[in-house]
């Protein structure tokens, strides 16, 4: 992958005004290209065939295959683009079922053109995202019932964090991105990936979202 190479984009919506509203906003910006549309889950696959992207933008109503089966078809094909899942509808349904079919985010549409942009961009860097309060959803649903034993597990295995990784997980679990982590910190992003990573493998997750419901769960104990 060419770093100096813009950030490929295709946007799924079956509104042609979205299309053309989240289209004018990523051209906008240097470092983002939006190589293609489409109107459906069918019409997405076909593009993202003929124009390889690295981001999609991915309505998740729409007719015909929707939004959650074509990004599952889309992350499990050959060259499969990180896809983020957008919506008008604050729904813990959509979100579960979103993230379960592999979507690296979850934006709902009201989302300004600054923090749209800089979401591409997270999600083209290996993070996954999801909107402040969707994030809020998605932990408290996943952690709303007193189940001792997993967070008594939870517990256990953020115990194994040093104090800096902990320190790290508790500012993911608040929805801080990369960046946000590292001006808190004082550190260097890259420091802060590193950081990550060993988080992901101590606590056995692979993406933020379960770091958060971690912490979450260890501090209800």
């Amino acid at each position: 992958m060419n770093p100096s190479a813009p950030i490929r984009v295709i946007v799924v919506d079956d509104d042609p005004m979205v299309i053309t509203g989240i289209r004018g906003i990523l051209q906008a910006a240097d470092d983002i290209e939006v190589v293609g549309s489409a109107a459906s889950g069918e019409e997405a696959i076909e593009k993202a065939a003929l124009h390889y992207p690295d981001v999609v933008l991915m309505d998740i109503r729409m007719p015909g295959i929707g939004g959650i089966d074509a990004t599952e078809r889309l992350v499990n094909s050959t060259r499969p683009p990180k896809v983020v899942a957008l919506t008008s509808m604050d729904s813990d349904d959509h979100l579960f079922r979103a993230l379960e079919a592999g979507a690296n985010g979850y934006l709902l549409k009201d989302i300004g053109p600054v923090e749209l942009a800089i979401a591409v961009r997270r999600v083209h860097a290996g993070e996954s995202i999801l909107a402040p309060r969707s994030m809020r959803q998605l932990i408290a649903k996943v952690t709303s019932s007193a189940d001792h034993r997993l967070q008594r597990e939870a517990a256990q295995l953020l115990a194994a964090l040093t104090d800096k990784e902990l320190e790290i997980a508790e500012l993911v679990s608040e929805g801080l991105s990369n960046q946000e982590i590292a001006e808190r910190t004082f550190m260097s992003q890259a420091t802060v990936k590193t950081h990550l990573n060993r988080i992901n493998i101590k606590l056995d997750t692979d993406n933020r979202v379960r770091i958060a419901t971690m912490v979450v769960r260890a501090q209800k104990i």
